[in-house]
């Protein structure tokens, strides 16, 4: 589990490789993530857009932008999180994945809360220790 907590916001990511919607041989990999967003703050909060970077193996790098997640702009009051899960392809074998929420509070003005880097790696797989 990666977390992160900015602005009173705390952000959990658990990724898992799922292994029936991949193949190695044809260099297709894909990863399910599952994130949670908790607002600890004294203020509501909507998230209106997210901003990803995914890195593959080779360094290739592809800049995601969109409204929300899933299809919604979750509001959080203070004490409440949005649980969602979404996936992401990969060519290679591991990656790494970052990015960031711009959340509104009531009076209009924005913040943004960071989502923690976390690493897509195939299970059973020694780490490399440089």
């Amino acid at each position: 589990m990666y977390n992160q907590v900015t602005h009173d916001v705390e952000v959990s990511v658990m990724p898992v490789y799922i292994d029936e919607r991949s193949n190695p041989e044809e260099s297709s990999y894909f990863w399910a993530y599952r994130v949670v967003i908790r607002n600890h703050g004294q203020e509501t909060l909507q998230l209106i857009s997210r901003f990803w970077l995914i890195t593959d193996a080779n360094g290739k790098q592809e800049r995601v932008t969109g409204a929300g997640v899933v299809g919604e702009q979750p509001v959080l009051k203070p004490g409440e999180e949005f649980e969602y899960t979404s996936g992401c392809p990969l060519t290679t074998s591991s990656g790494i994945m970052a990015g960031h929420y711009l959340m509104k509070r009531k009076d209009g003005s924005t913040l943004t809360v960071k989502i923690p880097a976390f690493s897509l790696d195939l299970p059973d797989i020694d780490p490399i220790y440089n």
